[in-house]
């Protein structure tokens, strides 16, 4: 399954594994707001995901404004892949989804070119 919550972690870990797609899309969706309605938050990890779609990055947009509007924590496990990063900023995101250094790395990029 590319979308899972492992809610015995502190807090929770939600990893999303190979292309996450309008295919995924409820299941990331409901994964996202279970999420959202815990008090200890989660933490969403991108390490084994090779590729997210538009769904997929509007229901991250969608679950950042919602934790920030709710102060419940939501944040990235580890790095963004390089890969979903490029196809990101390809399709003009200026950031990816819950990633604050996002556009200090494409900032960097710019200037090594």
């Amino acid at each position: 399954m590319p979308v899972t919550f492992d809610r015995s972690a502190m807090p929770g870990v939600i990893r999303l594994e190979g292309e996450i797609d309008i295919a995924s899309g409820a299941r990331l969706k409901a994964v996202l707001m279970e999420a959202l309605e815990t008090a200890s938050g989660a933490r969403i990890s991108l390490e084994a995901a090779t590729g997210v779609d538009v769904t997929a990055v509007q229901l991250l947009w969608a679950a950042e404004r919602g934790a920030k509007a709710t102060g419940v924590a939501l944040t990235l496990d580890r790095l963004v892949p390089e890969t979903l990063r490029a196809a990101l900023r390809d399709a003009g995101f200026e950031r990816f989804p819950l990633d604050d250094d996002f556009g200090e790395e494409a900032e960097a990029a710019n200037e090594v070119r």
